[in-house]
């Protein structure tokens, strides 16, 4: 367990220079003992009281990266995961990535809610909360494609090895999906978001060594893709769409989630 909150504080501390929100969010939580909650930043506007929903938000991901960039959107939300067989759904050979991505991210939805609603997550809510309030959770997938493929987490050092290296011959796209539901009234918002990487010719499977060696947590990664590492970002060449994209939540998708979600509320209590 220390391993792995080791990697997790690595992680973070290589995206302060594209995350400089990043400093902040690591020193409101212990090294040793991430709190599943995180709450605003005062005098920053927070979309959830924007757009009049409840706070905090649940997140149904265990993601540093779409935490980090929750904290950025100034969203407090409370973590609260149920895992369910993401490679036992969906036909990677024939499904496209927008319907993959969206079918994952609603899978797990369904399980949490689930969970939530039968009291099985109780013990997990916030102090002071049940699960007869009134919430909006947060769960998403993401893959990446190359050459027509579908790359998710790597199995093994050897095949992130295989992932990056076909990166220096052909550009590697991200697809990532997002879904809201508000609870109890079930209304539901979801989208995707596609983002692209150009690499320059000097990336090779060889970085995955070196990125291991500060404890990177590559094989947490889909596609093996760690663009905010400053050992990966010297070999990107350009990027079309959104760095937050990349990152697994992307922050115009929420935006425009939120605003959804919000006017469906409104019609639904007319």
């Amino acid at each position: 367990m220390r391993k792995a909150r080791s990697a997790v504080v690595a992680y973070a501390l290589a995206a302060f220079t594209r995350h400089p929100q990043a400093a902040a969010f690591i020193s409101s939580s212990s090294a040793t003992d991430f709190s599943p909650r995180v709450s605003l930043k005062m005098g920053k506007s927070n979309p959830l009281v924007e757009n009049n929903l409840p706070e905090p938000l649940l997140l149904g991901s265990g993601s540093f990266t779409r935490k980090l960039i929750l904290s950025e959107m100034n969203i407090p939300y409370h973590k609260i995961v149920r895992e369910i067989d993401e490679r036992g759904l969906g036909d990677r050979s024939k499904d496209a990535p927008r319907d993959l991505v969206l079918m994952l991210a609603k899978a797990k939805m369904d399980h949490l809610i689930t969970e939530i609603q039968a009291g099985n997550c109780n013990n997990d809510l916030p102090s002071g909360f049940s699960s007869a309030d009134e919430w909006v959770v947060l769960t998403g997938d993401q893959v990446v494609t190359h050459s027509g493929n579908i790359l998710e987490k790597p199995d093994s050092v050897e095949q992130a090895k295989e992932f990056v290296a076909g990166y220096a011959s052909s550009p590697c796209s991200t697809v990532g999906s997002c879904v809201l539901t508000h609870l109890p009234s079930g209304i539901q918002v979801s989208g995707v978001d596609t983002a692209t990487i150009h690499f320059k010719p000097t990336i090779n499977g060889g970085i995955i060594d070196n990125l291991l060696k500060e404890d990177a947590p590559v094989l947490s990664c889909a596609g093996g893709l760690m663009i905010e590492h400053p050992l990966t970002r010297e070999h990107i060449d350009r990027i079309e769409g959104t760095e937050d994209s990349v990152m697994g939540l992307s922050k115009d998708l929420v935006t425009r989630l939120l605003s959804e979600l919000r006017q469906k509320l409104v019609d639904n209590a007319k």
